[in-house]
């Protein structure tokens, strides 16, 4: 529990750790992908390779648009 309370900096390490290990198992591209869509300016697409290419790089293409489905 991550409080602002004084604790130890092992118990804040291994509070840590329990965070990533629960974040590496949910964040991942396949979770990415079914959370997200694709909308261009022709079309929208759930394709997960379309969806990874296109978030490859820091800014979206014009008219590019990664839409939440959340």
């Amino acid at each position: 529990m991550l409080l602002n309370t004084a604790t130890s900096s092992e118990a804040l390490e291994k509070e840590i750790e329990c965070l990533h290990s629960l974040l590496v198992t949910v964040e991942n591209n396949e979770a990415f992908c079914t959370a997200h869509e694709l909308a261009t300016r022709l079309h929208i697409t759930h394709k997960k390779k379309a969806i990874l290419k296109a978030t490859e790089t820091p800014l979206l293409k014009a008219f590019y648009f990664l839409i939440n489905k959340n």
